[in-house]
């Protein structure tokens, strides 16, 4: 178990009131079990560097296979741009990246939000046909970006032939004849959405061998965990994986509609660029380890058919027609890393025996089992989570064959100075008895005297969100209190309005929770639809981003969107200054309702990440930013930072400000974003890596952090504080064995070869002393010389007759 990354887990057989038998957890037993376990691991680690003949050979095995690459360096200064608008001046780093599409393989443009990615992948698109690298590109895009990716695209290149996808175009009657005429256009360039291009199916013979290659690695998988005495449980998910996988294939085979519509392979696409790439990172991969949080094992369909068009290009351009791009690559866990790489170096792993993550992860992470404190205080749990990462630097070599990081500090674009403010709000006595009612529920939840469907941990961490926010949401009859962090941001909004009046400075407000979202599915149901299963799994997440959290259909009455528009209207502020993105409902929309933020008009912008987020480009007024609420992943953090601190906004200096509820999940949701952006900062860093660094699992609270926010239980504290002893101690042990291993080495191998070295040098001095003894030089230090036969030991003679010598000399000769 512990060679294939498995944790023990120890179970009681129980019979229940109905003489059902069933399997319990033994805490107690599995603790122990761990403990033992890592005992093990820890001593395997030790035998294996103590003896220093096998220590070397591994070590000079390691460099060979995965410390023997230098990234390559590219310089695009050269490249001159037929067709390129010449009001346009591309910058350094952006001639760079262009110079790596053109002359590397496949490529990830992993540069900061605002970097100018799009000019980087359009004037890819034009030299590389140009130059005859490629004949025809394909832009795929987020959905209301098509038409601003296609105006971007003409003002650099005006003379492009550009085929563009609109709504229509996809309709089931206009889709064949859509796919015919990129078949058959002789565009430079055709630009389409994220949902469109999924729409374009491969060709069955690809589905049927990719669906049968996946088939046949599950099934060796499952004879492999049932040779090495694996859990039933893993062999029933394996099992169950490879059903759905046998159905697809199934209805595959029997589907009549095979040449219904025009195939991606027919499309004569020969290059792929696809912007926002992070959306496809849910990719589906298969793993021995078990009960590993932030693994995801479900297959997002979109990301399987962006994956097998990769394949296909892979095969058509020999690792030479995929770009990615994106300004937050790794936006929540280090396992998406490898997913980029299954995109973009699938060869290169197959090379290096890393396809297979098990392989990968062995290689560069380990996973570690923690036990946690239960909610009621007197219980624990283990969860495990794959949380370690070392080998940093040869995984960031390998990374950066493809990836292009360019980051803030290295670009110098001229973005104005952010300044960021934290307003932190006292939670109010209902608050305090309301995390205190969540307290409770999540003991009830966790004892399982309730039915998960009345009600599971998704529900209390989606009441905690909304309670953090404002108590009202849960409860429209709550009073309004004047000192909440929503009225604390109306009176910063209205502040920052009132001084920007005459500059006509504009504001963004992002809110995540209770957007005004008409006829929006209910929240709750779907959440006890989802169940307790989820809450350590990725369908939490998805629903809290994706959903943007709506209010239930019982309270209509009450969204912060409108409670903060009315508020604002009432000081003054004119009600067509403020507006919200959801209004804008349609690409034209939200183009005319940039354009008002852009020029003044609409003064105060409320919208959610995810229809706020990337590809709204209103900076040009903007003054400051307020984050109501804490996103999930880091990278969504970042990408609402982007809107403004970004190249072309009028102001030196910009502000914004994240409001917190003390008390509340607010807290620990800003923690654990800021701890995630630590190891992401590793990777996305002009800077060596370090050896290793820890990653932070999934953002749903565990049962012991709801009770350590809700109750303040010191026991925690005195927990955490525990652990950092216990790694400080675990670190100086390492770096001990470290330099024991490196004074072994030196008296073995280093100190006999330096002695034996040195023994030459002697040698060598003896032998060139008893030289000079038989030649001795004389005082003066000239030895003479002959001249054209004559033996001159006169030094003023013999430069006088070389002086004589040389003049006579005519030719080369």
């Amino acid at each position: 178990d512990s060679l294939n990354l498995r944790d023990i887990r120890i179970y009681d057989t129980i019979e229940d009131a109905d003489g059902k038998e069933r399997r319990v957890l033994n805490s107690k037993e599995t603790t122990l079990a761990a403990q033992k376990q890592q005992a093990v691991r820890d001593a395997f680690r030790d035998w294996i560097w103590r003896d220093p003949e096998r220590r070397q050979t591994l070590v000079r095995q390691y460099n060979e296979e995965m410390n023997s690459t230098r990234p390559r360096e590219y310089d695009g200064r050269h490249i001159i741009f037929s067709g390129m608008n010449p009001e346009i001046t591309l910058r350094e780093h952006q001639l760079n990246a262009i110079a790596h599409v053109l002359y590397g393989g496949n490529t990830l443009l992993a540069h900061e939000v605002g970097a100018g990615k799009t000019f980087e992948m359009v004037a890819a698109c034009m030299e590389g046909k140009r130059q005859g690298l490629c004949q025809k590109s394909i832009f795929v895009v987020p959905n209301h970006l098509t038409e601003q990716w296609a105006s971007e695209f003409l003002r650099l290149y005006p003379s492009a032939n550009l085929l563009v996808t609109t709504k229509k175009d996809f309709e089931t009657h206009n889709r064949k004849k859509f796919c015919a005429r990129i078949a058959t256009g002789d565009y430079d360039a055709v630009v389409i959405g994220h949902s469109q291009f999924e729409r374009i199916p491969i060709s069955p013979e690809r589905q049927e061998r990719l669906l049968q290659e996946q088939i046949w690695e599950i099934t060796d998988g499952i004879a492999e965990v049932e040779e090495s005495g694996g859990e039933r449980f893993t062999i029933k998910q394996l099992e169950r994986t490879k059903k759905s996988l046998e159905a697809r294939l199934e209805k595959l085979l029997s589907s009549d509609r095979k040449d219904d519509v025009v195939t991606f392979e027919q499309l004569g696409v020969d290059r792929m660029f696809v912007d926002e790439s992070h959306n496809y990172k849910n990719l589906f991969l298969y793993t021995k380890m078990r009960n590993v949080a932030g693994l995801a094992t479900t297959d997002a369909q979109k990301s399987s058919d962006m994956f097998a068009k990769c394949r296909y290009m892979d095969e058509l351009t020999g690792n030479r027609g995929i770009i990615f791009a994106t300004g937050t690559p790794i936006s929540n866990s280090m396992t998406e890393l490898y997913t980029i790489q299954r995109y973009l170096q699938y060869d290169r792993l197959k090379e290096l025996d890393m396809t297979h993550f098990d392989c990968w992860a062995s290689r560069f992470g380990e996973t570690t089992t923690a036990i946690e404190l239960a909610p009621e205080g007197t219980g624990y749990r283990a969860r495990t989570r794959f949380a370690k990462f070392f080998n940093l630097p040869e995984l960031m070599n390998l990374f950066r064959e493809v990836a292009d990081i360019k980051t803030a500090d290295q670009l110098d674009i001229p973005v104005p100075e952010a300044v960021f403010h934290n307003v932190a709000a006292h939670p109010t006595e209902h608050q305090k008895e309301m995390v205190q009612a969540l307290s409770e529920r999540a003991s009830l939840v966790h004892s399982g005297k309730i039915d998960p469907t009345e009600d599971n941990m998704l529900k209390i961490t989606s009441d905690g969100r909304k309670l953090g926010l404002d108590q009202r949401i849960i409860n429209p009859m709550l009073p309004d209190e004047p000192q909440s962090k929503v009225n604390l941001c109306v009176d910063n909004i209205y502040r920052i309005w009132d001084e920007g009046q005459s500059e006509k400075l504009t504001q963004l407000v992002f809110c995540d929770i209770s957007t005004p979202k008409a006829g929006a599915a209910n929240a709750q149901a779907q959440a006890a639809k989802a169940g307790d299963k989820t809450i350590n799994g990725l369908e939490l997440r998805a629903l809290e981003n994706m959903t943007e959290a709506p209010d239930t259909p019982d309270e209509p009455a009450f969204t912060v969107y409108e409670d903060i528009r009315q508020k604002l209207v009432s000081r003054g502020v004119p009600a067509e200054q403020v507006t919200f993105i959801h209004n804008a409902n349609t690409d034209v929309r939200k183009k005319e309702l940039f354009a008002k933020v852009r020029s003044g008009q609409v003064r105060v912008l409320l919208g959610s990440t995810f229809k706020m987020g990337a590809g709204t480009n209103v900076q040009d007024r903007l003054v400051a930013l307020h984050d109501l609420d804490c996103p999930w992943r880091p990278g969504d953090l970042e990408q609402r930072k982007g809107r403004i601190v970004r190249q072309g906004n009028g102001n030196e200096r910009v502000h914004i400000f994240r409001y917190v509820t003390e008390g509340t999940f607010d807290s620990y949701l800003y923690q654990t974003v800021e701890t995630k952006q630590r190891f992401i900062s590793q990777i996305m860093s002009s800077k060596s890596p370090v050896r290793s660094c820890e990653d932070i699992d999934e953002t749903a609270l565990s049962y012991a952090e709801i009770k350590a926010l809700c109750a303040g239980n010191p026991l925690i504290k005195e927990r955490m504080d525990l652990d950092i002893d216990v790694s400080r101690l675990r670190l100086m042990k390492a770096d001990h064995q470290s330099k024991q291993f490196r004074l072994e080495d030196n008296l073995l191998k280093h100190f006999p070869e330096q002695i034996e070295q040195n023994k030459g040098y002697i040698r060598g001095f003896q032998a060139d002393m008893v030289t000079l003894a038989a030649h001795p030089h004389p005082k003066d230090g000239f030895i003479g010389m002959t001249v054209r036969g004559d033996a001159l030991t006169d030094k003023e003679n013999a430069g006088a007759a070389l002086l004589d010598a040389c003049k006579e000399v005519k030719g080369r000769d």
